[in-house]
């Protein structure tokens, strides 16, 4: 935790509960800072084409970042009692190749996400910024191969939805993982040692 000459808390631009998880590991007081109804956050996430996974979530997360430190100022406008503080906004997504895998339209399009990585060796990127500086945590992920009745059972549970990749590290698809080379945080949402690396800056020490 940072000394009281330094702000004690940061904005989370984020409505992941395992974001939230990962800062209370760390030790790091954080307040939530989320869209309202007046932004369409979802358009952020909008692929554009010929852009690759990494530069896709560098790119995500920066425009969410401007977009919080804009609504930042419009809240305070509405209330001058709100204090200031960094902003820290993630995003995750999984690459199967050069293929953007995000969240699941529907849960068809989960299963055949989930198929799609039966037995292959996947990328969970995720990009972290606080105050306008970037870094991206790049994780390999190995399945063993997946029975059809496997997916179904995990699409039925609403697991995949919401989720890139149509899949969360931490819930039953760990049984299905092989191997891991990189960030099991980062998997989950968060990447601590990318995360603290920004925060140690402004005063923050772990």
């Amino acid at each position: 935790m940072p000394d009281s000459a330094h702000t004690p808390f940061i904005y989370l631009a984020s409505q992941s509960p395992r974001r939230r998880q990962l800062l209370d590991q760390l030790g790091v007081a954080h307040r939530l800072l989320l869209p309202d109804a007046s932004e369409d956050a979802e358009a952020l996430e909008v692929e554009r084409e010929g852009e690759t996974p990494e530069d896709y979530v560098l790119r995500v997360t920066q425009a969410k970042w401007e977009a919080a430190v804009a609504r930042l100022a419009r809240f305070r406008q509405q209330d001058a009692g709100m204090p200031d503080a960094p902003i820290l906004c993630a995003d995750t997504t999984v690459a199967l190749d050069n293929a953007i895998l995000g969240k699941p339209r529907d849960e068809a399009h989960a299963a055949q996400m989930l198929s799609s990585l039966s037995g292959r060796n996947h990328r969970v990127l995720t990009a972290v910024v606080v105050n306008g500086h970037a870094l991206v945590s790049t994780s390999h992920v190995v399945w063993r191969a997946l029975a059809p009745d496997e997916i179904t059972r995990y699409v039925a549970s609403g697991e995949p939805m919401g989720k890139a990749g149509g899949y969360a590290i931490q819930s039953r698809a760990a049984a299905w993982t092989v191997r891991i080379e990189g960030s099991y945080s980062g998997i989950m949402g968060l990447p601590l040692y990318e995360t603290a690396e920004l925060l140690r800056p402004l005063g923050w020490q772990f």
